[in-house]
């Protein structure tokens, strides 16, 4: 057990929000949409779409670490998908007259540390790797782009919408758990670890004002419903969120 949680990286705590105020003072709490927070458009194409390429590569990776062929050919297709995720936001950039390439490498480091740091440790962590954080990405993405051009909206909720792959994940976690119900506790674990160092990702793409630190009452229905769409998503595969 010990020679286990030695292997873990340093733990990184789900964002705090602050206390909710008294009933009196959160009725004159003026509660932002994150669509008020929407960044520019290039910003919002470049950040989501680098995403999604790691999306892709944590995908891709489970194929090559799945134990039977079912598990290849299921996350090849999830795998694809976010491919094809990543090109059609790779195309806006590209209508819209950004370069797709210059547009995403302000973003990477970032984003490549935080593909490193939820790299799961087996096949099944990384599963949910790929179900917790394309899931939770996806949501945010797409209520963020509420802040867009409703066009450029409309486009980008059908292109990041489905999801074809959480069928066969909660399937493949469900069958594994039930063979193995140790395997329950570690997974939801390392579930608790990924919602944090996602959400984390998903406030650095928000456009706060520079010099300025919204306040967390305005905020906290935002992260809310993305919690509440994540608690059903891991409800589904019989884990605490």
């Amino acid at each position: 057990m010990a020679s286990f949680f030695s292997q873990r990286r340093t733990h990184v705590e789900i964002p705090r929000l602050r206390p909710r105020p008294s009933r009196q003072g959160s009725e004159n709490v003026n509660r932002v949409a994150l669509g008020e927070l929407t960044p520019d458009l290039a910003s919002f194409l470049g950040r989501a779409a680098y995403l999604q390429l790691t999306n892709f590569e944590t995908a891709a990776g489970a194929v090559t670490t799945a134990p039977h062929t079912r598990g290849k050919n299921a996350m090849s297709r999830v795998a694809h998908q976010s491919l094809t995720k990543y090109e059609g936001l790779v195309a806006e950039l590209t209508r819209t007259g950004h370069d797709p390439v210059a547009t995403m490498e302000p973003f990477r480091r970032a984003i490549d540390q935080f593909h490193r740091d939820t790299r799961g440790a087996d096949w099944y962590e990384n599963l949910v790797t790929v179900f917790v954080t394309a899931g939770l990405l996806d949501d945010f993405f797409v209520r963020l782009a509420g802040g867009l051009p409703e066009d450029q909206t409309k486009r980008i909720a059908a292109l990041l919408t489905p999801d074809a792959g959480s069928k066969f994940i909660i399937a493949e976690l469900l069958e594994a758990i039930e063979a193995n119900p140790r395997l329950a506790s570690r997974l939801a674990m390392w579930g608790r670890r990924l919602v944090g160092d996602t959400l984390l990702i998903a406030r650095s793409a928000l456009a706060v004002p520079e010099n300025t630190a919204p306040d967390e009452a305005r905020l906290e229905p935002v992260f809310t419903e993305l919690i509440a769409a994540h608690t059903r998503r891991m409800d589904a595969l019989g884990l605490t969120a």
